[in-house]
């Protein structure tokens, strides 16, 4: 766990989305008032998601129908964290098969990729396969990625989310596609999204925030928690989203939470203490 200090002022909280602000497509009890009172607060918001099926500016129009006032600029989603760990590390792949939804295809045409989606690639050699959570994921759409990593293509996961909450109850998350692919080809892939800290460092680096001066809030102990472990960012976990309450006394090492929350109105208490400090 972080250890906090007085001496260092909260400045931004970062929000997970799914299970924390909303379950599919209804808002988390709570949540619109807690955005409300950090903004109040004078603290910057910013959310940070796995999900890579929508774009940022639909993540935000999503909020706005929430009545939480949001824009695309604070927003990080695992692709938009993919597509700019491409563009510093790794700027000679350009064309990608990808094993994604709608948003995450229009994310990367939009950065300048070449994209090819698995549903309808047939022998095209790509630099790179990027697999995200896929909806329509079926049989042909794993064979072509599993053939192009054999082939040596690039093997890459916006992340490894097994699962993933919604209204109705849990559905499988991009870390199952990622898998099944990953044992199918035999290859590794490189995990971009939660719970490696590349998408809070890049908040962190956007807004000029020192880790000691930032807040995680999430729900997924495997992913949010993990990640604000290794970013150095003091933690929330609430359980509203994968959490049951009697799985938290069974958290350890990176996975355990600075604070536990039972709800967003929680949380703020939790935030209000922080502040005041």
């Amino acid at each position: 766990m972080v250890s906090a200090s007085g001496s260092h002022r909260l400045q931004v909280v970062i929000l997970d989305l799914d299970g924390v602000v909303y379950r599919g497509d209804r808002p988390v009890d709570g949540a619109a008032e807690l955005v409300r009172q950090l903004h109040g607060a004078g603290l910057l918001v910013r959310y940070a998601t796995n999900n890579s099926m929508s774009t940022r500016s639909e993540y935000a129009e999503r909020l706005r129908r929430m009545g939480i006032a949001a824009d695309a600029t604070e927003i990080v989603t695992s692709t938009s964290a993919t597509i700019a760990h491409l563009r510093r590390h790794e700027p000679q792949l350009r064309t990608i098969l990808a094993v994604g939804a709608d948003g995450m295809l229009e994310e990367l045409r939009s950065a300048g990729y070449e994209v090819f989606p698995a549903a309808d690639a047939e022998d095209q050699r790509v630099d790179a396969v990027l697999v995200g959570l896929d909806p329509e994921f079926d049989d042909r759409r794993l064979a072509v990625a599993t053939r192009e990593v054999r082939a040596g293509a690039r093997f890459i996961a916006t992340n490894a989310d097994a699962r993933y909450p919604t209204p109705t109850g849990f559905r499988p998350g991009a870390g199952a596609m990622v898998a099944v692919i990953r044992d199918a080809s035999g290859v590794e892939p490189l995990v971009i999204g939660k719970p490696e800290p590349a998408m809070f460092r890049a908040i962190l680096d956007a807004t000029g925030v020192g880790p000691e001066e930032a807040l995680v809030i999430g729900d997924n102990p495997d992913s949010d928690i993990r990640a604000a472990h290794q970013a150095g960012i003091e933690s929330v976990l609430v359980l509203t989203g994968v959490t049951a309450p009697d799985a938290v006394g069974s958290l350890t090492g990176d996975r355990a939470p600075d604070h536990v929350a039972a709800d967003p109105r929680e949380a703020w208490d939790l935030v209000e203490a922080r502040i005041n400090r």
